[in-house]
């Protein structure tokens, strides 16, 4: 990945450039005159863009950038702070001190979520497999400002591990975490979901096996959560409980331990 900046670049943009480069170990490029596809012409490879407002990653083939956002988390808490409820809340079984392992990161709602709910005493682990986006990822959840101070502590909070959910979990003792979630891509497309087209060049697509469900119950203090599309065969097959809910494009399902 080539790191540079936005056209004409104050000096605390370039420097702010560079320490990306240098923590993320990728190349700084001096941006020059050169536009976005230049870069990407030269190098073939995706390009991070790091401007005032924000950081954004142009991925080749794809004209829309990737960038963190809250997305659903914004309004997702507004609501629970206002005493609305929450399906994945739900799902999940989230209190207050939870531990909570999020097994597939993406662009980190479902993680600020739960660590907004599990709060201060609680702790959010969350795996992303992909470098670039973990790392993109890592950098919003500890710089957004949502104009939420809960919600922004929460962010701050959670803790972004570089590695695959398969090696981590082999990693933890056993009944070390309360509740284990799960994300995977689709196995069936969600036409609505074109806002994570980019995310989705970036995705790890290894699927959900049965060997990852059994270390995941071994790991597991109290559930087990699998999101995943209403007439996905995962849920059956890998011993979930689906719980069906009406005109909901997804559905979760949980092996409850408890």
């Amino acid at each position: 990945m080539i790191i540079t900046t936005s056209s004409r670049p104050n000096r605390i943009i370039v420097e702010k450039a560079n320490q990306l480069a240098e923590e993320w170990g990728e190349r700084f490029h001096q941006r020059g005159r050169d536009s976005i596809q230049d870069l990407q012409r030269r190098y073939n490879e995706e390009v991070l863009v790091v401007g005032k407002e924000r950081i954004e990653l142009f991925i080749p083939g794809e004209v829309q950038p990737v960038f963190f956002h809250p997305n659903s988390a914004m309004f997702r808490i507004k609501r629970l702070i206002n005493g609305g409820n929450d399906p994945f809340v739900q799902a999940c079984g989230l209190l207050e001190g939870m531990s909570v392992l999020d097994c597939t990161l993406g662009l980190g709602s479902d993680s600020i979520v739960a660590s907004y709910c599990v709060g201060g005493s609680g702790q959010v682990t969350s795996i992303e497999g992909n470098k670039i986006l973990a790392n993109l990822v890592k950098t919003g959840l500890t710089t957004w400002e949502s104009g939420i101070p809960d919600m922004d502590q929460a962010m701050r909070n959670i803790e972004v591990v570089i590695t695959s959910y398969q090696e981590f979990l082999s990693s933890c003792d056993d009944s070390s975490i309360d509740t284990i979630y799960f994300d995977p891509m689709f196995e069936k497309s969600i036409e609505e979901s074109v806002g994570l087209l980019g995310v989705k060049k970036l995705a790890l697509y290894e699927d959900l096996t049965e060997e990852s469900i059994k270390e995941a119950i071994r790991v597991a203090r109290k559930r087990i959560v699998l999101k995943d599309h209403w007439r996905s065969t995962r849920f059956e097959k890998l011993g979930f409980t689906q719980i069906k809910r009406r005109s909901a494009n997804f559905h979760y399902g949980i092996i409850d331990l408890s």
